[in-house]
């Protein structure tokens, strides 16, 4: 069950879910975000996913290990984001790292801030497809709570301009 979104009503502000990953893409929905923010007045919220897969180690300290170094990682590629929006619109994101399912914490975190009114993602212009989450989205964007947009991955800085 969705929470009701409050993006715009007074003590509020519109913002957008960004999800930053290790595709060459992640850029574009960072710029388009951005761009969107400070044309809205609104915010952005970048989300890392640390993959939990590898971490039912059973050597002793290895598994806190991976999660630091994932962390460690997860705030690197952050910083980067953050720092390409702050150089785009001089905005500073919200910053979030969840551990798991993509997809269930995309959901959770959208869930949880109810001034989140759209979920932007890139896509890769490449053959191979338009990457995992937007793959995963798109089987489910029909009963996602709020809009999804996905940014072509070939779009330039110009285009974006003319479009946020």
């Amino acid at each position: 069950m969705s929470t009701q979104r409050r993006s715009y009503e007074s003590g509020h502000k519109p913002k957008c879910l960004v999800v930053v990953d290790d595709s060459e893409e992640w850029d574009r929905a960072v710029y388009y975000a951005s761009r969107w923010a400070i044309r809205v007045g609104g915010g952005v919220v970048m989300l890392r996913i640390i993959d939990t897969e590898d971490r039912n180690q059973q050597w002793l300290g290895v598994a806190d290990v991976m999660k630091a170094e994932a962390e460690e990682g997860a705030n690197a590629a952050l910083d980067r984001a953050s720092g390409r929006a702050n150089g785009i619109a001089a905005i500073t994101p919200e910053r979030v790292i969840r551990e798991g399912d993509p997809t269930e914490q995309i959901l959770d975190v959208i869930d949880k801030d109810v001034d989140i009114s759209m979920l932007v993602l890139a896509a890769s212009a490449g053959a191979e497809g338009p990457g995992p989450i937007v793959t995963t989205m798109a089987k489910l964007v029909g009963s996602f709570p709020v809009p999804v947009v996905i940014v072509s991955g070939a779009l330039s800085d110009l285009d974006i301009d003319a479009l946020s």
